[in-house]
């Protein structure tokens, strides 16, 4: 069977309304889809270090109840698990604040088995940071080599966008890794300074990666392929909190592509009509987490896209 191999950070979120906290929530961008996939029972394993503490035991325990491989994480003892503050606004846009203790040596995780078709979610700062880099680039070469499906999210926050022309050379790399870019308009405009999805497109991802998904909040989604491009409108929804959307998108159509059968071959050739659906199921799953304190689909939701055998 398939599998989605992810890498990227991992945080305890204590989330803050007013002020107080309300809510404290295992995540990390690539982290929060793939609990999502894992409550779909789609096979899933994560790389990421963790350390050997109170807040680790709970991360760890956590992914192991929602089904998802803990066997590649690198859980180091000199340090601390690390832990952000998300403060919601008026409009539950959250603004973080970060704190971390990583030993010296980062990254030392035991390489999980890569077959031919399997998909690699990777992005954040997580996969431009220097002291991560190297590792992070031969795992994506080496599932390039395997004929792997590579998904980049840039994700690419306010907080590092006064960074974004010293990183700029590995953020081109992970492009011309890519064999699918998802991006929200947000995060273009903190690399390129550009939010209009067709120039994005064409001046900045186009180049490198033919098929692309850029998501507009409440205006939508457009999808660009080789075959053309489509515009997809979203249904309003008044949300408690937008933390985990855009990881919660990418586990849809990461569930797409794997309900659709979209191996590496038929990826290149989709119209934007075979799209749709994966599209859909990316949409679906980001509205349901914009309505929770969750930043992933809940079991309930998953039951209703599981196939019983």
């Amino acid at each position: 069977m398939r599998k989605i191999i992810g890498i990227g950070e991992t945080i305890l979120d204590i989330i803050f309304r007013n002020n107080q906290p309300s809510h404290a929530v295992p995540g990390g961008s690539t982290f929060n889809t793939l609990i999502s996939l894992g409550r779909l029972g789609v096979p899933a394993t994560f790389i990421s270090e963790i350390g050997k503490d109170t807040v680790g035991d709970i991360i760890i325990d956590f992914m192991k109840k929602n089904g998802v491989c803990t066997e590649n994480l690198d859980i180091f003892c000199e340090g601390k698990t690390p832990i952000s503050l998300a403060f919601l606004d008026e409009n539950n846009e959250a603004r973080y604040m970060f704190y971390n203790q990583f030993p010296e040596e980062r990254l030392n995780f035991v390489w999980p088995r890569i077959e031919k078709d399997d998909i690699i979610i990777f992005g954040s700062y997580f996969a431009l940071n220097p002291a991560l880099r190297k590792k992070v680039c031969e795992l994506v070469e080496f599932a390039k080599e395997r004929k792997a499906i590579i998904y980049y999210d840039p994700n690419f926050r306010d907080a590092h966008a006064h960074e974004a022309v010293k990183l700029m050379p590995s953020v081109l790399e992970n492009l011309e890794y890519a064999d699918l870019v998802k991006g929200s308009a947000d995060d273009f405009n903190n690399l390129f300074h550009v939010t209009d999805p067709q120039k994005i497109y064409t001046d900045h991802i186009k180049f490198y990666c033919p098929n692309f998904i850029c998501t507009l909040g409440s205006k939508g989604v457009k999808l660009f392929c080789e075959k053309g491009d489509k515009h997809f409108a979203t249904t309003p929804v008044t949300p408690v909190s937008t933390i985990g959307a855009g990881d919660s998108f990418n586990a849809g159509v990461l569930f797409g592509l794997l309900k659709h059968d979209i191996t590496l071959d038929k990826l290149y050739s989709l119209t934007p009509e075979e799209w749709e659906p994966i599209v859909r199921y990316g949409m679906e799953f980001a509205a349901t987490v914009c309505c929770s304190m969750d930043n992933y689909i809940t079991p309930e939701f998953a039951a209703n896209y599981i196939t019983p055998e």
